[in-house]
């Protein structure tokens, strides 16, 4: 492979680790579900390979060595009524959370488009009726905050407070005990997002999904690292389906 394919393929491991750790339900599985895939692509030929390729084979990898490994659905059918197979799931994911589009999508998982629509529109009715929790959302712009706040709700999940400022997070948190936080990282005077989240995280367990204008910064694989990232402005789609993912623990088998 040359150096500029594997230059181009380093530039698209922030998004592939992203979906990754959405797909896993954690940052360790996620990682190294990548690291795998990667280690293949690099040893494979990929000089033929347009740019815009290189980030939906990428995803293909992913996918295709996830399923192998860790899943084993066959039928490819719900368990029970309003719960979302392993190919609806990663049909949201591909689409709302990475923003491919559903041609683009389709071919990852073997489908075709007009399969892939189906697909998805019996995915977002089951995303509607999921378990809801309770959601603390961590904002300190008020009208973002809003928003949240009403795409929150319109996903079914009820919202036991809104906090400013690092402090305000923490002390929310030990009252209410939610069943999700949903975090900005920038707090502005208020501190920072992921500090509440590591306050938070000491005393009570619970799923966190981060919401920030530049994901790459969370998704080096350096550090420990959020397992759920979505990029602002987002639709509401995107946070159901990382909703559900965190809430449900991804696709983690076994």
């Amino acid at each position: 492979m040359s150096d500029l394919r594997r230059d181009e393929l380093l530039r698209a491991l922030p998004y592939a680790r992203r979906y990754a750790r959405a797909l896993t339900g954690s940052q360790r599985g996620g990682d190294r579900l990548v690291a795998d895939s990667l280690r293949g692509m690099l040893a494979g030929d990929l000089d033929f390979a347009a740019p815009s390729e290189l980030r939906r084979i990428f995803y293909a990898e992913v996918t295709r060595r996830f399923n192998d490994r860790e899943f084993n659905d066959r039928e490819d059918q719900p368990q029970a009524p309003h719960e979302l197979s392993a190919a609806q799931r990663q049909l949201l994911l591909l689409t709302s959370l990475e923003e491919l589009r559903v041609e683009e999508a389709a071919p990852i998982l073997a489908m075709t488009a007009p399969q892939a629509e189906r697909q998805l529109l019996a995915a977002r009715d089951r995303l509607r009726n999921a378990a809801a929790t309770d959601v603390l959302i961590i904002e300190d712009e008020p009208i973002i905050a809003m928003d949240i706040e009403e795409l929150v709700h319109n996903c079914g999940h009820r919202v036991v407070g809104v906090a400013a400022t690092e402090a305000e997070a923490v002390a929310i948190a030990a009252h209410t005990r939610p069943g999700l936080i949903l975090a900005d990282i920038n707090l502005g005077a208020g501190g920072d997002g992921t500090a509440a989240v590591a306050r938070i995280l000491e005393r009570h367990r619970v799923p966190v999904i981060f919401v920030t204008a530049y994901p790459e910064r969370l998704l080096t694989g350096e550090a420990p690292e959020p397992a759920f990232v979505i990029t602002k402005p987002f639709e509401p789609v995107t946070l159901a389906i990382a909703t559900y993912q965190a809430v449900t623990g991804g696709l983690r088998i076994g």
